[in-house]
């Protein structure tokens, strides 16, 4: 199989693992930030707070990261794990929102009579 097969946007994957995960008290953000840092070890990056990913070449690879992302769940809170193709990633719209920046008014002269 030759590179251009291997790494094609059909067979490439993105793994992402959305969270919603407690953080009431020190014992349950212990384990949330634990979790988060588990991710950035296994090569995850952070898209959004609590959506994590990670680009895959191979489904079989995007498979060893998932088995190893459940392995380490938290006991608590909701987690979603999800794999699409490089082919449909890439169909992703994002939307950066920026700041309205208020219209800078004239500086006001003062006249004297």
């Amino acid at each position: 199989m030759n590179h251009l097969q291997t790494l094609n946007q059909y067979r490439s994957m993105w793994v992402l693992v959305f969270f919603d995960l407690p953080t009431e008290t020190r014992l349950e953000r212990k384990a949330a930030s634990g979790f988060r840092k588990r991710l950035l070890d296994d090569g995850f990056n952070m898209f959004q707070f609590s959506i994590y990913l990670r680009f895959c070449p191979s489904r079989e690879n995007s498979a060893v990261h998932i088995k190893r992302t459940k392995n380490n769940l938290p006991k608590k809170g909701k987690v979603c794990i999800m794999q699409i193709t490089d082919k449909q990633f890439g169909m992703m719209e994002l939307f950066h929102g920026k700041k309205e920046v208020e219209k800078e008014t004239g500086t006001q002269q003062l006249e004297l009579f």
